[in-house]
């Protein structure tokens, strides 16, 4: 495997944190470019002087001077603020990966787009707002997109190249979060922590709500709609407890292709690492003797609305889907600061996505205006909702 240069986009979460562990395993296939990292500075600081990146970000400027305290000496070049992280981003690279949480990341992965090479897409949020103009950017530089959430990489591994005709449907997985058996009532009263308390997985704070609303299948609904350029008919859910296979393609000859793995994020990482190749990780192998079984199920749409929310949102076109991310981003960050209710986050969503049905969103200006709009309209909600 040639050495290939890549960036790292929100080095210090969850995706980026452990994308970052599969290169210290193998150091002599990747040269960092760049790291850009959010408000963790000694995380990002102990990145920067272990893999020595020609650029070390931090999303805030007013922490850059704590940033370069934190290099002093090591003759590291820093940078802050929004324009060092749409610098960093545009800087040419064979591989990068897109993991800053929300809409935040839909410039930064923008830029990354247009300066082409593989870009390994773990931001569904940015699909999700503003998925045709994205895609546009990925035809116009001859990009490649290489989803890193497991539902949609599990679906390329499967699809094998396949010819879209032949494909009659997808399936992506679900685990159910941890309040599958639960009813409407009990879930009522759910506390962040019990939320943030995945059964399966271990994710960052807002991917873990939105496991547990199933918000995340609704986005990912959406953004298997915008990759595999299926209608929502053909993209259904499962709910499957184990998290073992992580997305079915069922094809017009009766066959179905899965793929399967344990639930670590490390998989489908190494798997867009290395595209088309395969790397090694260290992620737990998959013993199906010692699982014994795998259960499924169909979700109850009554009892996680979001699901049904993918559908009118794809229906709707336009900017509907901006509109219920920027709502659902507000709606969580209400919920976790402990404002509103759990049942709230997706009820909420909803109110706004009734307001402003499918705005104009020709161009990444418009995206961004809609984006703020909804979600002044959800910080009202939540703020009426807490008083």
């Amino acid at each position: 495997m040639a050495v290939k240069t890549m960036t790292v986009l929100g080095s210090t979460g969850s995706v980026g944190t452990q994308t970052l562990d599969i290169v210290a395993e193998n150091p002599e296939n990747f040269h960092i470019r760049a790291l850009v990292g959010g408000n963790n500075l000694s995380v990002l600081a102990e990145q920067a002087r272990k893999f020595r990146p020609e650029l070390t970000v931090c999303a805030e400027a007013s922490m850059l001077p704590a940033l370069r305290t934190a290099l002093a000496g090591t003759g590291l070049a820093a940078a802050g603020g929004r324009e060092a992280v749409l610098e960093a981003a545009a800087m040419p690279a064979d591989w990068t990966m897109s993991a800053i949480t929300g809409v935040a990341g839909l410039e930064p992965t923008l830029a990354a787009v247009k300066q082409g090479g593989c870009i390994a897409f773990a931001n569904k949020e940015a699909l999700v707002s503003a998925g045709d103009l994205l895609l546009r950017a990925v035809a116009a530089a001859g990009a490649t997109l290489l989803p890193v959430d497991s539902e949609h990489n599990a679906i390329m591994q499967a699809l094998c190249g396949a010819d879209a005709k032949s494909v009659e449907k997808i399936i992506l997985t679900a685990s159910g979060g941890p309040f599958r058996n639960l009813c409407r009532e009990e879930m009522r009263h759910v506390m962040p922590e019990a939320a943030l308390r995945h059964p399966v997985w271990s994710m960052g704070a807002k991917i873990s709500i939105d496991s547990a609303t199933m918000m995340n299948k609704c986005l990912e609904i959406i953004e298997a709609a915008r990759l595999f350029s299926l209608p929502s008919s053909r993209i259904e859910v499962l709910i499957h407890p184990q998290s073992v296979i992580h997305g079915m393609v069922f094809f017009s000859d009766g066959s179905v292709l899965a793929q399967l793995g344990t639930p670590d994020m490390r998989i489908p990482i190494a798997h867009t690492l290395a595209w088309p190749k395969r790397l090694a990780t260290q992620a737990p192998r998959l013993d199906l003797a010692a699982i014994a079984r795998l259960d499924f199920s169909p979700p109850d749409e009554a009892q996680f609305p979001a699901l049904r929310l993918a559908r009118e949102v794809l229906a709707a076109g336009a900017g509907a889907p901006t509109v219920l991310n920027a709502a659902n981003e507000i709606a969580v960050a209400a919920y976790l600061a402990g404002k509103i209710g759990f049942l709230d986050i997706t009820a909420i969503v909803e109110d706004v996505l009734q307001s402003f049905g499918a705005p104009p969103v020709a161009d990444l200006q418009a995206v961004l205006a809609v984006d703020v709009s909804a979600r002044e309209a959800a910080r009202n909600l939540t703020a009426a909702k807490a008083a």
